[in-house]
């Protein structure tokens, strides 16, 4: 357990979710969330098997070096006239709505806005969803839903947890796949949080020098379930070698193709309405060859724009590699910590972007 929460711990320094070269800041909600706690409560201790444990002390690579690296190329090249920001974007707007399949009965979007909290209970260091107590966590996520409901009454407001449930890690591990695979009893557990709420799951997968092909089966009884869905982060997949959180991962439209053709199965074996598939991303090559990837109405592609950072710098991000290449729908995440995102980006600055973020993430 002890080394297991290290890993943990590393992975939340790398980026556990974060090691973006990328722009993000969360804007407080209009009703404010509820108070942290001066001391942020101890993460809960979940064990996990004895086989997914670090065997290794992990080495805990410069924090974001990579990110730093790419944050820096991208403040070199953010200031960009705002008349020239809009006559670009008057040019991107045209390649916007995406010609895509009708969405079936059921499909989450475009009818709402999901909502998402985002992290692991095994670290305060991952995001929201491990930093407070559960009903503390739940509290805050209920003021951002009424926030975003209030910003835009036109668009339901779908809540949602998204768990790390595949953790990448610092060292190579007793397989060697530098990731931790989190316990069914810890999905089980957020799954019974999002369940206080009617609130969607993520299952977040960081594969490490592991595939898709390899987390997404074992992961098949919690995705056959209605309400949980998959999110797959680029950033960690270390496909063309590298350490992660040394160097920025990447996925290409093949990979993306695979994870969206696995959830298109599991639809139609068991029968469900439409799954949504989150690809996050914030650099040039997060996802490759982006017009390569394959819709179908049985699951809904979000390309999330995964990084942080002050307003412009994320609209920069949003911009060069959300807008400009289309896929289906859009995503933004959002940061608590002033660290990340200072300013934040408000809701009313969010909501001007075209296209429309339809799914919002806080870590």
């Amino acid at each position: 357990m002890i080394n297991l929460h290290r890993s943990l711990l590393f992975a939340a320094v790398i980026g556990g979710a974060a090691l973006p070269i990328r722009a993000q800041n969360p804007a407080p909600p209009a009703t404010p969330p509820a108070t942290p706690p001066a001391t942020p409560p101890a993460a809960p201790s979940v064990a996990a098997p004895a086989s997914q444990a670090q065997t290794d002390k992990p080495v805990i690579p410069g924090k974001t070096a990579a990110r730093k690296n790419a944050a820096g190329k991208r403040a070199k090249n953010a200031a960009v006239p705002v008349d020239s920001e809009a006559r670009l974007d008057s040019i991107l707007n045209l390649r916007w709505p995406v010609k895509g399949p009708e969405p079936l009965p059921g499909s989450v979007l475009p009818g709402k806005r999901i909502v998402a909290y985002y992290g692991n209970p095994l670290s305060r260091r991952m995001g929201v969803l491990g930093e407070y107590e559960p009903e503390q966590m739940l509290a805050m996520l209920d003021s951002e839903v009424k926030a975003w409901t209030q910003a835009d009454p036109t668009t339901p407001v779908q809540p949602a947890l998204q768990l790390i449930a595949v953790v990448a890690q610092g060292n190579a591990g007793p397989d060697g796949r530098y990731r931790a695979r989190m316990p069914d009893t810890l999905i089980e557990r957020v799954a019974s949080w999002a369940a206080k709420r009617s609130a969607l799951v993520f299952l977040d997968i960081q594969v490490g020098k592991s595939t898709l092909q390899e987390e997404l089966p074992r992961l098949e009884k919690f995705l056959s379930r209605p309400n949980f869905h998959l999110g797959i982060d680029p950033e960690f997949s270390m496909k063309k070698g590298g350490v992660p959180g040394k160097k920025i991962g990447t996925y290409d439209a093949e990979d993306v193709n695979y994870a969206s053709r696995f959830l298109q199965e599991l639809v139609t074996r068991y029968k469900l309405t439409p799954k949504v598939l989150v690809v996050h991303r914030f650099t040039r090559n997060g996802v490759t060859n982006t017009p390569r990837i394959m819709l179908d109405a049985r699951v809904q592609v979000v390309m999330d724009m995964d990084g942080f950072g002050p307003p412009h710098l994320k609209r920069g991000t949003f911009r060069s590699w959300i807008k400009a290449e289309p896929v289906q729908f859009v995503g933004w995440k959002q940061f608590y910590k002033p660290r990340n995102d200072n300013p934040r980006t408000t809701i009313a600055e969010i909501l001007k972007l075209n296209p429309r973020p339809l799914y919002i993430q806080y870590q």
